[in-house]
């Protein structure tokens, strides 16, 4: 594989919020499924300066990977850059190098809506991680990392990051997913997603002019059931009038801002996803994370999905967050006021590894 190993820079305002973008290209990249691309391109958002030790090993290097239709700049909101990467804060920009990069078919990286459209190769998990190892290694020199941590699609990634590159990084921070392949429930509300999508008549093959609606439609309403919370949407639309508008305004959103082809491959990027079989390859200390509410991850299949095979690996601390009045469901992951105390535990003890 021949890889162009710079990274073009945009810089953004100077401040923790905002960080500085850049764009790494890698030529030829071969997929798991034998489709290839002349040129992709992986955009990322960086804060913080790397610092190495008399050996040149970067010890302060933490990336962030976000869920599925997400962004890394998706990190820089109040609610998670303001309370882990402020002036003394758990990851304290001016102490972390912290890189939050566009996974493959996301935000600003090369994906379908660029101009392929379903021609686009259909990428995995493994080839979303290869790009993420080969962002920090070729593109940002980085050779090591204090933290992998990752949230929904990108909890799933730092397991696949345990075992594909188990020496790379000192600590893993899965939150919210589990170690096993997507079934039962997750599963079917998955393929109502590609199916709904794909079986409107606008959809055209892919090559639609405008967002196929109906189908679309139909993909956002199981998407804003998937990642819900029953307590949470009480509390946010407590009458039959309020709960009608909310939906309508999520689908109507998501319609303008969202595109169906790009939708369809990140949900599809998850088929082969099942680290169960590799984890006892995984030899980082590990603190896994979810809430008792999040209906992807319910607490009631923690002995089929979770227990059986974190026993696997060398060093893994599961929390499980109770329901209460600041859970958000599935989107408590990007609620670090709610989990960071484990955190700052955790990284209390966590030894360095590496070379």
């Amino acid at each position: 594989m021949r890889r162009l190993a710079f990274a073009m820079l945009l810089v953004a305002t100077a401040a923790y919020g905002q960080g500085t973008q850049g764009d790494f290209y890698v030529h030829n990249f071969r997929f798991e499924s034998g489709q290839t691309l002349d040129t992709l391109r992986l955009h990322y958002t960086a804060l913080g300066k790397p610092r190495r030790d008399a050996a040149g090993t970067v010890r302060n290097a933490v990336m962030v990977l976000h869920g599925t239709g997400g962004t890394g700049r998706g990190f820089l909101s109040r609610n998670f850059a303001g309370v882990l990467f402020g002036p003394g804060e758990l990851l304290d920009t001016a102490k972390y190098y912290v890189i939050l990069p566009d996974d493959i078919g996301h935000g600003g990286s090369s994906k379908p809506s660029n101009g392929m459209h379903a021609h686009f190769p259909e990428y995995t998990y493994d080839d979303m991680v290869r790009g993420e190892h080969l962002l920090l290694t070729e593109g940002l020199h980085v050779n090591h990392a204090r933290l992998i941590m990752g949230t929904s699609m990108g909890c799933m990634h730092s397991w696949v990051w345990g075992y594909m590159y188990p020496d790379f990084m000192d600590g893993l921070v899965p939150l919210a997913c589990a170690p096993t392949q997507i079934a039962g429930r997750n599963r079917m509300m998955r393929r109502m997603i590609l199916d709904d999508i794909r079986m409107d008549p606008a959809w055209d093959g892919g090559d639609y002019k405008a967002q196929p609606k109906v189908g679309f439609s139909a993909a956002l309403q199981i998407l804003y059931v998937l990642v819900s919370a029953p307590l949470v949407q009480q509390r946010e639309a407590p009458t039959r009038d309020m709960a009608d508008s909310v939906i309508r305004a999520y689908v109507a959103h998501g319609l303008q801002t969202m595109d169906a082809n790009d939708e369809w491959y990140a949900f599809n990027s998850s088929r082969f996803y099942d680290p169960s079989s590799h984890m006892s390859a995984i030899t980082a200390p590990v603190l896994a994370i979810n809430s008792m509410d999040d209906l992807i991850n319910p607490p009631d299949l923690n002995d089929q999905l979770i227990y059986p095979f974190i026993r696997k690996a060398k060093d893994v601390k599961f929390v499980e967050i109770p329901e209460g009045p600041n859970t958000h469901g599935h989107g408590t992951h990007s609620l670090p006021a709610v989990w960071g105390h484990y955190l700052r535990d955790f990284l209390a003890t966590l030894p360095y590894r590496g070379p």
